[in-house]
């Protein structure tokens, strides 16, 4: 959810005409890519399971310790990239495509586990 809003604050901001400098420290784009997947993933866990990541560690702090950056780098360099949004929708996709890549593959390992574990005909292991 504090994503979201971050995303949000940062739309919003990049409406008006003046132009996002560039930050000294940006964050490059496959990392970025790489960072928005992860707060992704995170996200979706905390929703479908927050009992479980209960007491698990702020997901924001993970990113920020994972990825060596802090949250105004990531502020800044988010900021950047929403300022063209093309581009922006650019780095979304490549999230959007990341993560259904990953579904087909979990996906298929299901199929394959089902297979695995049929029995042959006569119901008995020789």
């Amino acid at each position: 959810m504090k994503n979201i809003w971050i995303a949000l604050v940062v739309f919003f901001a990049s409406c008006g005409n003046s132009v996002v400098e560039k930050p000294s420290n940006l964050i490059p784009e496959d990392q970025m890519v790489d960072i928005l997947y992860d707060l992704s993933l995170l996200d979706a866990m905390k929703s479908q399971s927050p009992e479980k990541l209960r007491n698990a560690t702020d997901a924001d702090t993970y990113i920020y310790k994972k990825y060596k950056i802090d949250s105004l780098q990531f502020a800044a360099s988010n900021r950047y990239y929403a300022s063209d949004m093309k581009n922006y929708r650019g780095l979304y996709q490549k999230v959007s495509d990341r993560i259904n890549a990953e579904l087909s593959k979990l996906e298929g390992l299901g199929q394959n586990k089902g297979r695995k574990e049929k029995l042959p005909e006569g119901g008995t292991i020789k």
